[in-house]
């Protein structure tokens, strides 16, 4: 027997490109917000990233939808986020921590909040980023922040304790939530919801196994078995 996932704070955002799929996944009660990159979006064919972009902006109208800007210059990134944002009122506009070359974006940031362009800031991985990106969100009217904690797992670091001292610095500020990224297994969602984390980013692969969310583990022995025999026999091996 599966029991229900039951969240108690984390929001589910569905992170992808394939606009069938997005569409599909609207229609889904437990999905709280779209999120996706120029690296999705080239995975995923797009070429033309506005007509894209206004595509899904025509289905997803009653939850948030975040698009990145792609300039690695400040005069850029600003031209980009008014731009995007322009394209719908529940639009939050993904702007880096910092551009290639290391400079923090903050000031970009500061402007864009002082504007009233919604913010997802994106690609953050240590405490301090995460404190100077608040500061410059003081004031939002709606903000995320997305610490990349698949991505610190990958080096080995456990990210919880970041995304501990992470919530803690976000939630002391209105109208700013904290986004775990890049999950790695479903076990990410639990994690995030025990810890207090408002929102966290599922691809839509990750997104087919929420059903097994709380899985009899003995029922889930014997189907592993029964796929073992019935690929065996599928491929008519004979000793």
């Amino acid at each position: 027997m599966t029991e229900k996932i039951v969240l108690r704070h984390v929001k589910i955002f569905a992170d992808g490109a394939d606009l069938e799929s997005m569409v599909a996944l609207a229609n889904r009660p437990d999905i709280a917000g779209f999120t996706t990159n120029p690296t999705l979006m080239r995975k995923a064919g797009i070429s033309d990233y506005e007509d894209f972009a206004r595509k899904v902006l025509e289905t997803i109208i009653d939850r948030p939808v975040s698009f990145e800007v792609f300039a690695d210059d400040a005069a850029g990134m600003l031209r980009q986020a008014r731009l995007i944002s322009s394209w719908g009122a529940n639009v939050y506009v993904k702007v880096p921590v910092t551009d290639t070359r290391r400079n923090s974006m903050a000031d970009v940031i500061a402007e864009l909040t002082s504007d009233g362009v919604q913010l997802n800031v994106t690609a953050l991985t240590t405490v301090p980023q995460v404190k100077a990106v608040t500061a410059a969100l003081a004031g939002t009217r709606g903000a995320i922040v997305s610490v990349f904690a698949g991505r610190i797992a990958d080096t080995g670091r456990d990210p919880i304790p970041i995304m501990t001292s992470a919530l803690a610095i976000t939630s002391a500020h209105r109208n700013i939530r904290l986004l775990w990224a890049s999950p790695r297994e479903i076990l990410n969602v639990k994690q995030a919801d025990d810890i207090g984390v408002d929102i966290i980013t599922v691809t839509h692969d990750l997104l087919g196994k929420l059903s097994l969310f709380g899985k009899n583990l003995d029922d889930f022995s014997l189907d592993t078995v029964k796929m073992f025999d019935a690929d065996a026999r599928a491929a008519g091996y004979k000793l």
